[in-house]
Parts: structure tokens; C-alpha cells; sequence
């Protein structure tokens, strides 16, 4: 009963966000239009996100543990290309988190 006790404690005390944590960054209006690397037409507002290795259309749950919100976004294009960082986030996911500059992140799939 014990053990049962302190899992309960452990998934309770766990934030909905939790995932790996990140470092991530964003882009905006200055690549809107171009095509991503899975072909589509970069939309800065929509919710969308650029993974090294993930397959495209992968959904994540990305979250900002400095304010608490999370958003899902798809990955649909290939980056970032800047050491030590892992996701690029489309302006409207930046938004949505209250992400304001490269920072940490936390990122789990769907």
C-alpha cells in the first residue's frame, strides 16, 4: 500500500507539461511564405514546429515551464542548425507558451 501511496504523490506532483526538457527558439515573418522542408508554405502564425530528426506531421506537446502553458504543434520542417538547440517553434507556438527568446522548453509527444 505503501508503494502505491508514494506513485500517487509522484504523478500528482508531476506538472501536466513535464517532457524532455529543451532548448528551443523561434522564427517568424521573415521565412513566411517559403516552403519547409516537408513542402508546405511556412504559416508564422500557425502551430508549428522544426525537428532535426523527427518524422514530419510528429505531434509534440511543448511547454514553458516559466509560465506553465503548453500548446501541440506538428512538426513540419527540418532544424534548428544553432548548437544546442533542438526545436524551432513558429511564432504562434512561441506565443501560445509565453516564450519570448531562446529558452527552455519541455517537449513530449502527443
Amino acid at each position: 500500500m505503501r508503494f502505491w501511496l508514494i506513485l500517487a504523490s509522484i504523478v500528482v506532483a508531476t506538472p501536466a507539461y513535464a517532457g524532455n526538457t529543451v532548448r528551443a527558439t523561434w522564427y517568424g515573418s521573415e521565412l513566411a511564405g517559403n516552403r519547409t522542408a516537408s513542402g508546405e508554405r511556412f504559416n508564422p502564425s500557425g502551430l508549428t514546429a522544426a525537428h532535426r530528426t523527427l518524422p514530419f506531421g510528429t505531434c509534440l506537446v511543448v511547454g514553458n515551464p516559466k509560465t506553465g502553458r503548453t500548446t501541440k504543434v506538428r512538426v513540419n520542417d527540418r532544424g534548428p542548425f544553432t548548437k544546442g538547440v533542438s526545436l524551432d517553434l513558429s511564432h504562434g507556438a512561441a506565443r501560445a507558451i509565453g516564450m519570448r527568446s531562446t529558452q527552455s522548453v519541455t517537449m513530449k509527444k502527443c
